[in-house]
């Protein structure tokens, strides 16, 4: 059985000669990852980059990056390497990571903890995690480290390293991830609100669009207009797939929740690129998992648009109340208010949304 080397240093981290050369390099992958979350990458790229900078110091043979939906921390675009999964397994991948609570993302945030490894957690007996002992271990998988992105507008997403080496997940290993999560939070959040700086480009309304999952999150049946609906959750740039991912982790959300192991509610928003925004919903149909795909609501967008531009209950308040075509006088009414305070308010609410002036800041948060 394997167990957890506690001590010790990075093999990478490791090589430098003395304490402060490794300060010095870890200062360094930190400089640039924060440089990284404050460009204007797209939540994609950003993760790419992150991935990138961690191969140089940190060894790791296949990961799981993922973005959630920060209401529900259901995953919504995973971008991920895991060497040796045949395509037909993803499916069971998925469906025991949801149902596997230790480090699992929603756990580790509610917890308050940024970072750590299988092996540490599980006091070097990997077998007690379900995800590892069903699936990760006939990958050859000896050690994972887990990282979670989250604040207070909500949960961004989670990173997963898989280690297939003897050597487990190092200290200070696990204490550089963790001293990468606030930045990467802010970079993910960030990355997701300049989705609504882009042009609005319109979404057609998709129709009957339902996907059939069985028990275990096989593709039982779907919608003539699923196919279009699916289509438009793929990646543009990847091969075709049987199914995105997204609709399998929604499927998966549904499960954990009925099996007493909730990662919150069984749906989330995913983004199509520029301002497009579509809601997907997992519901249970005897015993079968129907998924449904439509075009985000505004009160979905308006919520997702305040959030990732980290705006506060009040502004938030008061965007809404914009959006409903109230002005200056009827919002002071309606929060009981000043003018002057309403005023200072929207003038926040401008500045934070790098918006002129209110038509546009509600013509973005609307997406169109």
């Amino acid at each position: 059985m394997l167990r957890a080397g506690l001590v010790g240093t990075s093999p990478i981290l490791g090589i430098f000669s003395s304490y402060a050369d490794r300060m010095a390099a870890t200062r360094e992958l930190l400089d640039r990852v924060e440089r990284h979350c404050s460009g204007e990458h797209s939540a994609k790229a950003l993760r790419e980059a992150i991935v990138a900078e961690l191969r140089r110091a940190i060894p790791f043979d296949g990961y799981v990056f993922a973005v959630t939906d920060p209401v529900t921390r259901v995953a919504t675009a995973p971008l991920a390497d895991v060497p040796g999964l045949p395509w037909e397994r993803l499916p069971e991948l998925i469906r025991w990571r949801y149902q596997t609570t230790i480090n699992r993302w929603t756990e580790m945030l509610d917890a308050g903890e940024s970072a750590a490894s299988l092996l540490a957690t599980t006091c070097g007996e990997p077998s007690a995690s379900p995800l590892w002992h069903n699936v990760q271990r006939d990958l050859g998988v000896t050690d994972s480290a887990s990282v979670v992105f989250g604040d207070r507008y909500g949960c961004w997403g989670f990173l997963e390293l898989l280690r297939r080496s003897p050597v487990p997940f190092a200290k200070n290993e696990i204490a550089l991830l963790s001293a990468l999560s606030p930045m990467v939070t802010a970079g993910l959040r960030r990355a997701l609100a300049r989705t609504f700086v882009a042009p609005a480009e319109h979404v057609t309304r998709l129709g009957p669009a339902v996907v059939i999952l069985g028990p275990d999150l096989a593709v039982r049946n779907q919608t003539a207009g699923a196919a279009e609906a699916l289509a438009k959750l793929l990646p543009p740039d990847e091969p075709i797939s049987p199914i995105p991912a997204a609709v399998y982790n929604i499927g998966a959300a549904l499960i954990a929740s009925e099996n007493g192991v909730p990662v919150g509610p069984p749906w989330s928003r995913v983004n199509l690129g520029g301002s497009r925004w579509l809601t997907v919903r997992a519901d249970r149909i005897g015993g079968e998992i129907a998924v449904s795909i439509e075009v985000s609501t505004s009160a979905e967008r308006m919520d997702l648009f305040a959030r990732t531009h980290a705006l506060s209950a009040r502004e938030t308040e008061v965007l809404e109340l914009l959006a409903t075509g109230l002005d200056t006088k009827e919002i002071a009414a309606a929060l009981v208010l000043s003018d002057h305070t309403v005023n200072d308010h929207v003038k926040a609410v401008l500045a934070k949304c790098g918006a002129r002036n209110r038509q546009v800041l509600l013509s973005r948060a609307h997406g169109g």
